[in-house]
């Protein structure tokens, strides 16, 4: 008979005693993450000194929820020429970084995070064409470049395999004849994997 009550009690303060929380960012843990972000400001298509970032990720999970990232980039900015003029400035960079839990709600719902990256990759201007449309000479090339990032992100878990991402990032890069700070910010999805 004590058992059973024992078991009446232990079943009555579980459904009474509240929620039940998913296991979220545990050591071990793994995700992969897509971002699309816009760079140097709001990139409209016909923005003329801004761009636009696409990149795939993969986190590995540590202790208190923070977080080691492996991926790769590509970054595509425009430079004013001319009156009606661009230039397109595009980077390839692959990039390795840590990220340091910040806070998080108490059901696990959001994670902020501060993280820091080392990149490196390669830039090319106007894809390589030294000769413009009106027959001038672009003296800025194609160059290695390196450098590293502070980003801000933010997790929003839909469930305990998806989250909706948001993050600014700021990058530089040395070694660029163009830029080199970059802005962006945008948003991204994240599968978790066990």
């Amino acid at each position: 008979m004590k058992k059973i009550l024992a078991i009446f009690a232990v079943v009555v303060f579980s459904l009474c005693g509240g929620k039940a929380f998913a296991q979220r960012c545990l050591p071990g843990m793994s995700a992969v993450e897509t971002k699309a972000d816009m760079a140097d400001g709001f990139y409209t298509g016909n923005s003329r000194n801004c761009g636009y970032s696409l990149g795939v990720f993969y986190s590995v999970y540590k202790g208190s929820a923070n977080t080691w990232s492996f991926g790769g980039e590509y970054l595509q900015t425009y430079k004013p020429y001319g009156a009606k003029g661009r230039i397109p400035v595009a980077q390839f960079t692959g990039e390795v970084g840590y990220n340091l839990h910040l806070l998080s709600d108490y059901s696990q719902t959001f994670h902020l995070y501060g993280g820091v990256s080392a990149l490196g990759g390669y830039e090319t201007v106007n894809w390589g064409k030294h000769i413009l449309s009106d027959g001038s000479t672009l003296h800025d090339g194609d160059n290695f470049i390196y450098g590293g990032a502070l980003t801000l992100s933010a997790d929003f878990y839909l469930s305990d395999k998806i989250a909706l991402t948001a993050n600014v990032k700021e990058r530089f890069t040395f070694g660029s004849d163009v830029q080199i700070f970059h802005t962006q910010y945008g948003v991204g999805v994240k599968f978790i994997i066990e």
